[in-house]
């Protein structure tokens, strides 16, 4: 790492310009490419996919995606007056002029009543696009919903939805990038007073994100890519990438206010910082490439694509960064930080009082500070027991969208169903097959939670039957969830027989809970993997049994009382409509996968910035209490500013107008919130006062065992000043710390250090 960071100082200006070629390279490259993400979220294999496919096969002319014009009038004749039927006829008649659209279902044809409600007063019309979900032209369905709205006024209301405008119609994430830009910005402003230092982790986090961004769009061409990767990407990546800069700067600044030429500072700052800068970045990465062993194949995307954009910003913060370094030079410190350096010399300082009252107020009462702290945590966690994993569909938009009123429209006039109608898929073979399917609609019209069901539709081969059940509830409410198990176990087998046909339940519905099984599985698998992976990196790098369980713990308990905000927010619907996320709905099914394998991230991360410093305090001295102290005190501010600036940028994303976006926002900064100000300077460090030595312990036979990994480079010096130059006043040791001891620098977790504590 030190031959990289010299390198790095000595060409910084070619290091800057190969960063920008790369950058321009990947993002021109993507550019011409295009990207082919994909908004498909099936899971092969199960009865739902088995049927959409089945579907396909069998009416081709359904496999484009689709819209729903809804429209309502009230007064007298309804959507059936003259008036009203001349207004939606043309509209339609426009619709179906337009560029992508295959063909309009009028609800004016013959044989087409079934598209009026039964009052008169709601209609629908389905436009059907000639492309797939994932190829759709948005200015093409914008063109579609305009025309259709244009019908609207005079008593007359217009809304369109489905599944074309509602994919298309997601907002981007560049207001949420901007907004979380800005705030972090104003952290780093307040924690530095430098321009020039503000603009280090800002500028170093957008290039290697950038680069990353262009990069997945490429991955998105050779492999299935979610569509929310990329946002997601962007998420991750400008919070981890702005935080392993921040370690790194911070680290410079004490060398440089401790005397020391803006080159070894640099090359010190990266050596140090930049080794747990890559380990924390490791962490984060076999985090997230556990979702691997789950063997989805968007999720399988969604891994890789995460994980290219941490390592990017792990580059840029060891390569990109100490090139800026060395551009920037003394800028790096405020003008009176430079000028106090020029009057009085260097000045190593302490730990801030309050952090140093706080780690002496946790030592004296760790029992009940970390009763408090775990109740907290307990409290959050509570609604995880009531988790509902299922469709998340347009019902939960925002209010003021069209495709939220045309949901509630049809939701009125045809019933909540009618938004998310199940499709029972048939094979057949033969007469006796045909007949039975036949048959079925009697017996479905006698099953409790069924609305309404249609006649039997054969494909041009004759084997294959769909029939189209609306529940009497809503797409995601748990009655449609119970209804497709009612179907599945008891109404179809006893109704087809055992050597009757075959008869498959798909849907919206059916689909999610499908995909919530399969993940719901998976998930110990899963879990067991990302914690046995996280716990062996901590293993090895403290030699300690108790570090890595009591992280594993602290891990849970953050993925745990997150997803409890989640759910109030999300699933309850505690202020989701003020927050512009729509109402209260189920929480998607692959959002646990994903949030555990993030969450598990970046809490190690600061698991290792907050014991890496206690550990090497505990070794110098063998003095626990004084170990899990300093520690505590001496990386409480840098872990702090890191939080918020974490927090700030998953907490713009709330803005994005997408739900799973605004879901991972909520989450990821409710995670790192309780992460950095409950467990890390409370929970964790009351647990290490009150085991004492255990917290070290490790057996011999596995201390022989084990290969030795180091977080930072052995016999680190601190960054101290030049013979010349040690004529500042010696540091006044905090009330309570000890006396001065020798020691090596401080450890990847106190970058906020300036200088040793004593």
């Amino acid at each position: 790492m030190t031959a990289l960071a010299h390198w790095c100082l000595r060409r910084r200006v070619l290091v800057v310009l190969l960063w920008l070629a790369v950058l321009a390279g990947t993002a021109t490259a993507s550019a011409l490419a295009g990207s082919a993400y994909s908004a498909d979220y099936d899971v092969p294999g199960t009865e739902s996919g088995q049927a959409a496919r089945q579907l396909t096969d069998a009416f081709p002319e359904r496999g484009g995606s689709t819209a729903t014009v809804v429209f309502h009038a009230e007064g007298d004749g309804g959507v059936r007056s003259a008036e009203a039927r001349e207004r939606v006829s043309g509209a339609l008649d426009a619709v179906a002029e337009l560029p992508g659209v295959e063909g309009v279902e009028n609800p004016y044809g013959a044989g087409e009543a079934r598209l009026l409600s039964a009052d008169g007063h709601t209609g629908q019309a389905t436009v059907a696009f000639g492309a797939p979900l994932d190829a759709l032209d948005s200015a093409e369905v914008d063109r579609v919903v305009d025309t259709a709205r244009a019908a609207a006024g005079d008593g007359l209301r217009v809304e369109v939805g489905g599944e074309a405008v509602g994919q298309t119609g997601t907002p981007t994430a560049q207001l949420p990038e901007l907004i979380g830009l800005g705030a972090a910005a104003v952290v780093l402003f307040l924690a530095f007073g430098s321009l020039a230092a503000t603009a280090l982790p800002l500028v170093t986090a957008v290039v290697g994100v950038g680069t990353a961004a262009a990069g997945v769009g490429l991955l998105s061409r050779v492999m299935t890519v979610a569509d929310f990767a990329p946002v997601l990407g962007v998420l991750i990546g400008l919070g981890v990438g702005i935080d392993y800069a921040l370690f790194i700067v911070t680290r410079h600044r004490a060398g440089l206010r401790a005397g020391l030429p803006v080159a070894e500072a640099a090359a010190r700052a990266v050596t140090v910082s930049g080794r747990a800068v890559v380990f924390a970045g490791a962490t984060v990465c076999v985090a997230l490439l556990g979702m691997l062993v789950l063997q989805l194949g968007f999720l399988t995307g969604v891994a890789l694509a995460a994980s290219l954009t941490v390592l990017l910003t792990v580059a840029a913060s060891v390569t990109l960064l100490p090139a800026l370094l060395g551009v920037t030079g003394m800028r790096a410190l405020s003008v009176r930080e430079r000028n106090r350096l020029a009057a009085d010399g260097p000045r190593p300082q302490a730990p801030g009082p309050l952090a140093a009252r706080w780690s002496r107020l946790v030592e004296r009462r760790p029992r009940v500070l970390g009763l408090v702290a775990a109740a907290l945590m307990a409290v959050l966690a509570l609604p995880v027991f009531g988790l509902h994993l299922g469709t998340s569909d347009q019902g939960t938009h925002p209010a003021s969208s069209t495709t939220r009123q045309a949901y509630d429209l049809l939701a009125d006039g045809f019933g909540p169903g009618a938004n998310g109608p199940l499709s029972l898929v048939a094979e057949v073979d033969g007469p006796g097959d045909r007949a039975a399917v036949e048959r079925l609609p009697g017996t479905l019209r006698q099953t409790p939670g069924v609305e309404r069901v249609s006649t039997p539709e054969f494909d041009t081969a004759g084997t294959t039957g769909v029939i189209t059940v609306v529940p009497e509830s809503a797409p995601q409410s748990r009655e449609t969830s119970d209804l497709v198990d009612e179907l599945r176990e008891r109404t179809l087998p006893e109704a087809t027989g055992a050597g009757g046909p075959k008869v498959r339940v798909g849907g919206v519905t059916a689909g999610y809970d499908d995909f919530a099984e399969v993940v719901v599985g998976k998930l110990p698998l899963f879990v067991g993997t990302v914690v046995g992976l996280g716990c062996l990196l901590l293993l090895l790098a403290f030699r300690s049994v108790g570090i890595p369980l009591k992280a594993a713990v602290m891990n849970i308990l953050a993925v745990a009382a997150s997803f409890g905000v989640v759910i109030a927010v999300f699933q309850w619907g505690w202020g989701s409509e003020p927050l512009g996320l729509g109402s209260a709905g189920p929480i998607e099914p692959f959002l646990p996968v994903i949030m555990v394998s993030v969450l598990f991230g970046l809490s190690m991360d600061y698991q290792v910035f907050l014991v890496s410093r206690m550990y090497e305090e505990w070794k110098l001295t063998g003095d626990n209490r004084r170990a899990v102290r300093v520690g505590l005190a001496e990386t409480g501010r840098v872990i702090n500013s890191a939080a918020v600036i974490m927090i700030a940028v998953f907490g713009a994303f709330v803005l994005s107008g997408d739900r799973i976006i605004a879901m991972f926002g909520v989450g990821l900064a409710a995670a790192v919130a309780l992460d950095a100000f409950v467990l890390r300077t409370l929970l964790v460090p009351a647990l290490m006062h009150l085991l004492g030595g255990a917290n070290w312990w490790l057996p011999r036979w596995l201390d022989r065992w084990l290969p030795r990994l180091s977080v930072e480079p052995e016999g680190a010096e601190a960054p101290t000043a030049p013979p010349s130059a040690r004529a500042g006043t010696p540091m006044t040791p905090p009330e309570g710390f000890g006396a001065p001891i020798p020691r090596p620098t401080p450890s990847l977790s106190s970058d906020s250090q300036k200088g040793p504590l004593r």
